[in-house]
This record gives C-alpha cells, structure tokens and sequence, in this order.
C-alpha cells in the first residue's frame, strides 16, 4: 500500500474491550480476529466499533474484556451474502496499537474518496437538516471501501451540492446506532450500523 493509500483512510481510536476476540480468517499463515472496542463521546453515550486485529498485535492483557485499547488503522468495507442479498459490512481494519493519549480526541477519522451515490437530503420532524453519502475510498490492490458518512446542519446543506464522482475530504468521528429492522412476519429486529459522521468536509482541489 502507497502512501497515498495509507493518507486516504486514517483512523484513530481509543477505548474499552467490549468483546472478546472471535476468529475470522487466516492470510498467509496469519489469523486475524474480530472484537469490538467501547468509545465514550463527549456525551454520556458511547460508540461500539468493530475491530479487526491481527494475532500477532494481541496479547492477553490488550484483548480482555475492561482492557484499555488504543489502535490506529482504518475504515474498512466488504460485501456479505445475507438471506440472498448483499450487505455492506463495516469494520475498522487495525494497523498499530498504540499508547494512550490523554489530551487526544479518542475517535477520529479522516478520510479522501469520491462521491459515488448522489447525497441525500432531508429534514427530520424536528426541522434538523441531515445529508447521507456513500463515499468511495482507494485502497491497495485496485479495491475500494464504501463509507457511509452522515452530515448535519450547515454541512448537510454544503454536503447536498456534491455530484457523482467528485472527490471530497471528511473529518468526523465513527459511530454506531442501533434500529430496528422489519422482518417478513411483522416482528422486529434490532440491528447495529456504522457511519462516519461527519464534523468538517470540502471539495479536493486537486
């Protein structure tokens, strides 16, 4: 992976192990595992972000539950098959961990891509202005990563003015939310999604 690469999707986060490491795949000998890390934001409330971390950044004192954990990495996306429809699934891709840092923000994201669904638009019945965009981010191997970003307020109506194609900067945070899902008799289903939302945009120069 080119430098650009590495630039166009950077994450940084900082929290508490939620879940235990659960085994996903193996590439080239090396197995990687799924957890999820609890982040706090300013408020009360708190994020649960999905990881996934190779074997040999875990220890048994960086991957129990309680543990504190901090990871740079990346937003990542891949396509699964669910009851015979694709679905886009969302996690954070580890890179390093890293030491605490106090005096930095624990949740940042940052990343450069191209707009690949016209933005959504829309008013919420409390009159809150929110734009929802998928953007396309470059990575290694001529593959790409889905985000879903949501903007509010001035930057959902700046958000709104993108066309397809058009290559934007996102600075914001990840998060998680919870909704419930309506299944074909009539019951619901809680379900978690992923989005970046989104604290400063604009259009690359370049």
């Amino acid at each position: 992976m080119n430098n650009e690469q590495m630039q166009n999707n950077q994450v940084y986060l900082s929290g508490i192990v939620c879940s235990e490491p659960v085994f996903s795949h193996e590439v080239m000998g090396e197995g990687f595992y799924e957890m999820t890390l609890k982040v706090k934001r300013l408020s009360d409330m708190s994020d649960e972000i999905p990881l996934t971390v190779s074997e040999r950044m875990l220890t048994e004192e960086n991957s129990k539950i309680g543990a504190s954990l901090t990871v740079a990495g990346q937003f990542r996306s891949y396509n699964k098959l669910d009851e015979g429809k694709s679905k886009l699934i969302l996690r954070v891709f580890v890179r390093e961990i890293l030491e605490e840092d106090e005096e930095r923000n624990p949740n940042t994201i940052e990343i450069t891509g191209f707009v690949c669904k016209a933005p959504i638009y829309r008013t919420t019945p409390f009159k809150r202005e929110i734009c929802d965009m998928l953007i396309a981010v470059n990575r290694a191997y001529n593959k790409s990563d889905y985000i879903p970003c949501i903007a509010w307020g001035r930057n959902a109506r700046y958000a709104q003015t993108f066309n397809v194609g058009e290559k934007v900067l996102i600075n914001g945070r990840i998060q998680s939310r919870e909704y419930n899902k309506m299944l074909p008799d009539g019951s619901f289903e809680k379900k978690t999604a992923y989005e970046v939302s989104v604290g400063q945009l604009s259009v690359s120069e370049e």
